[in-house]
């Protein structure tokens, strides 16, 4: 298995995942890089049952967990149960920049499992069956939990509207 070969694959997926994680660039650049060197170290141990990209992203929560637990950084985490699908309708829904961007601010807030399920799915481009694997739930689960997200993310943007 090349590894330079699954970096340049997966870097960008990896890096967008531990963004939607942490919202923050700097630490997901440091998460990222961490990610893989963890990798690198353990690529003798993957056995193929997982999909590689399912794999590094288990490695890149477990290796963010870790740095808030050192750093002291408090993260509710409540694993998901199900997994959800993306509708390509919903995305394109979200009409202009400022929609996009309360989106963003919303999502930054939104509470896990939610949070973790509606980025792999959107930014990691997952199943639910991978999102289920990873987070140690059922893809229904993830299916779920994403219908939810999109469903307070709509309750959002509908009151926004509103105002």
């Amino acid at each position: 298995m090349d590894f330079d070969c699954i970096y340049k694959s997966y870097y960008l997926d990896v890096y967008h995942f531990l963004c939607g994680l942490s919202s923050n660039k700097e630490i997901a650049e440091d998460m990222t890089q961490e990610t893989f060197t963890k990798a690198l170290t353990a690529i003798n141990s993957y056995d193929g049952r997982k999909d590689i990209r399912a794999w590094l992203f288990t490695i890149a929560r477990n290796t963010y967990f870790t740095y808030c637990k050192r750093e002291k950084i408090y993260v509710e985490w409540e694993p998901p149960t199900e997994q959800v699908d993306i509708q390509t309708e919903f995305i394109d829904n979200l009409i202009n920049k400022e929609q996009v961007e309360k989106i963003h601010i919303f999502l930054k807030n939104m509470k896990d499992p939610y949070k973790i399920v509606f980025e792999l799915r959107i930014h990691g481009e997952l199943s639910f069956e991978k999102i289920g694997r990873i987070l140690g739930k059922s893809s229904g689960w993830a299916r779920v939990t994403y219908y939810r997200a999109k469903m307070k993310i709509l309750e959002y943007m509908e009151a926004e509207n509103n105002e």
